[in-house]
């Protein structure tokens, strides 16, 4: 009997489990409307201080490289080659950041620098073992775009 209970309790497991993810939007089913993604990619609330370390993480989103936050002073290495971060939020709607988090080509135009951080059209000559992989998960996009909308003048 207890070892039933075990294996019920498992699958319930498993089963909340699967239901959380199969609530996020996949990198090809994320709609732009107007310069904007309205809907959360995972339905859940963005973490800002996650949001934070993925976006100074050189491994995640590495947006210090090419942006400047004066917030993170104490990251090493801020770019300038793009437009600093501070007041970001003042300048573009939560919806306005997660898409051009998402893909920065679908909201400025193919010429952009910046990568699409959750989409599958990575560019040429991209890795093998990183064909079908976005750069950060659809909650680290979440994260990171409640992180840019702390960022106000």
């Amino acid at each position: 009997m207890r070892r039933t209970l075990t294996a019920i309790a498992a699958v319930a497991v498993c089963a909340v489990a699967g239901m959380a993810r199969a609530g996020e939007i996949a990198p090809a089913d994320v709609a732009f409307e107007d310069m904007a993604v309205a809907t959360s990619l995972t339905g859940a609330p963005g973490n800002p201080e996650e949001g934070a370390k993925a976006l100074a993480n050189r491994g995640l989103g590495n947006c210090l490289a090419c942006h400047a936050v004066s917030a993170l002073t104490k990251e090493q290495f801020h770019g300038d080659v793009a437009p600093a971060l501070d007041g970001v939020a003042d300048r573009w709607s939560p919806e306005e950041l997660r898409a051009i988090v998402v893909d920065a080509k679908q909201v400025f135009s193919d010429e952009t620098m910046m990568p699409g951080f959750y989409s599958l059209n990575l560019g040429k000559d991209v890795r093998k073992d990183l064909v079908g992989k976005t750069i950060l998960t659809a909650q680290q996009v979440e994260d990171v775009v409640a992180y840019l909308a702390t960022l106000k003048e």
